[in-house]
């Protein structure tokens, strides 16, 4: 299976590239520089492609997508007043929506959306509590990362609806931590604690490991196709 992964560069998406290589996928990483890939030593596996995603056209888009299995967005916010306010304000929605509307053959191709435990699934019994709702709800106001993932998320359930193309799933792990090995984790279909008052943790690593397995497993994928799972670290 040949996976794209955008965002490869940052520190989920690293480890996601990572972790493919390592169960014997074919990955091509978009990616602004080529430095951070001097650590993979499994070369053969790997195309890195040096472009960004929010200047490609569409007809490179196409391009790129025509013999991928899958694609894999990690993209993110940096976490500097630059990242969090500048321009694109909509990174992740943009991106995702590039991807989707260029697929060649949807049918074929599945989607994976690294999200937050943040953004709620639509649909769902979830919901936050009064306090949650002002906290949320002053993010969305100040903080564009937070609007951003909330669109992509819903970009996904409105646009792509069950039985239709392409297939997705839209990872939302809680507080991201640095790990150096995969360990233990448990996913659940909605958030089990407050993102706010009570966030749990979830390496990058673990994240990362899910995304394969998504990809590796049909079974799995089937289980969680067209839904939102949350993971966290098991404790």
């Amino acid at each position: 299976m040949r996976v794209l992964v955008v965002g490869s560069t940052g520190k989920t998406g690293f480890q996601v590239v990572k972790q493919l290589l390592l169960n014997d996928f074919q990955v091509k990483a978009l990616a602004r520089r080529t430095d951070k890939f001097r650590e993979i030593p499994q070369k053969e596996n790997l195309e890195v492609i040096v472009e960004s995603i929010m200047d490609i056209r569409d007809e490179r888009m196409k391009e790129i997508l025509s013999d991928t299995d899958a694609v894999i967005s990690c993209l993110g916010h940096n976490l500097s007043f630059k990242g969090v306010f500048g321009k694109p304000h909509y990174l992740v929605t943009d991106s995702i929506k590039k991807i989707v509307q260029n697929i060649p053959d949807p049918s074929k191709t599945k989607v994976i959306l690294m999200n937050t435990v943040a953004c709620l699934k639509g649909g769902s019994s979830e919901k936050f509590s009064f306090r949650e709702n002002l906290v949320i709800s002053l993010l969305r106001v100040i903080l564009p990362p937070q609007r951003d993932n909330e669109k992509a998320l819903q970009f996904l359930e409105k646009n792509i609806q069950p039985g239709n193309s392409p297939e997705w799933v839209a990872l939302r792990p809680d507080a991201l931590t640095d790990e150096e090995e995969v360990t233990e984790y448990t996913l659940f279909a909605s958030t089990q604690r407050s993102p706010i008052f009570d966030s749990g943790k979830t390496s990058r690593i673990n994240t990362a490991h899910f995304m394969m397995d998504l990809l590796a497993k049909e079974e799995l994928w089937n289980t969680w196709k067209y839904k939102a799972p949350v993971v966290y670290n098991k404790e």
